[in-house]
């Protein structure tokens, strides 16, 4: 079992092309279900973090295919 906390520290990976995408910044859960419904995922247009704006990508849990110790 993975905690929430723990996903923040496992690197999301795109398997179609193998593009890293970041690091989770944030779980969206469905309290009523107790389950996981998105991870959230900051995309930052930054030049060194100074200069634009940060949006972020929605990953829906049901395209989650592996969470593991390796990339």
């Amino acid at each position: 079992m993975t905690r929430s906390s723990e996903l923040k520290h496992k690197e999301i990976i795109n398997i179609a092309d193998g593009r890293r995408l970041g690091f989770a910044s944030d779980v969206e859960i469905d309290l009523e279900e107790g389950r996981i419904e998105a991870l959230v995922i900051p995309i930052t247009g930054r030049l060194f973090g100074f200069i634009g704006k940060e949006n972020e990508v929605i990953i829906p849990w049901e395209r989650v295919k592996k969470v593991g110790e390796d990339i």
